[in-house]
């Protein structure tokens, strides 16, 4: 997934010097600075985002939110319809995901305070600036806190063994993280992201395993694949 957003993102670069070289020799005649140019950089990271990414709500509400301010620049819509009809919709849709949200935190916290009880010590990864490899490799895995800020970073639970329901919270913020888990581990993930997203494609769930890995994961210009 990282390595197909990064080719679409090639392109996207690709096209916007060629735009820029050929004005400057006067081959073509574009303005690239049109009225409203800006949205741009809301509706471009976030259309990436819909195709390359699991998660996909606030993406999908970026392109739309881009394209209406894009629309009012143009004076094909008025900037006042933004508050009459765009804010409502944002409201419910955020209270829907409030909902949602709330089941899965419950699931999530539940496995959080047995872990508490049992007076298990959950580890902290992290990678600023850098690159981090952690592995779990014949480990009993209770959870953990991975985070990569303008990093990458890997965590490997392939060969950890896994005996109760526990919870990962990742945060990537302009960075990257990677997640193997275990075959047959059922896999939930629980994402807040903008212009970033997690990748949940390629795990699957085994419903004979009574044990889950909730992923509560924060993605800000960033993204986290599980696999």
């Amino acid at each position: 997934m990282r390595r197909f957003r990064t080719i679409l993102w090639g392109i996207v670069l690709v096209a916007i010097g060629a735009i820029v070289g050929l004005n400057a020799l006067e081959i073509i005649d574009v303005d690239i600075f049109f009225d409203g140019w800006w949205t741009l950089l809301i509706i471009v990271p976030c259309f990436i985002g819909i195709f390359t990414k699991g998660e996909k709500f606030f993406n999908i509400a970026g392109v739309c939110l881009g394209v209406f301010l894009l629309l009012c620049c143009q004076d094909i819509l008025e900037f006042s319809m933004l508050w009459k009809l765009g804010v409502p919709v944002i409201i419910v849709a955020i209270g829907i995901r409030m909902i949602f949200g709330g089941i899965f935190k419950n699931k999530s916290d539940k496995a959080i305070q047995k872990n508490i009880i049992d007076g298990v010590n959950v580890r902290k990864h992290n990678a600023l600036f850098s690159g981090s490899d952690v592995n779990y490799s014949g480990e009993m895995f209770y959870g953990t806190e991975l985070s990569a800020i303008f990093g990458g970073l890997t965590c490997d639970l392939r060969t950890a063994f896994v005996d109760r329901d526990c919870v990962i919270k990742a945060i990537s913020i302009f960075g990257g993280i990677d997640i193997f888990v275990p075959e047959g581990v059922n896999v939930k993930v629980h994402s807040t992201s903008i212009f970033g997203g997690v990748s949940n494609e390629k795990h699957k769930n085994s419903p004979d395993n009574p044990h889950t890995i909730f992923v509560n994961a924060v993605c800000l210009f960033g993204g986290i694949d599980i696999e």
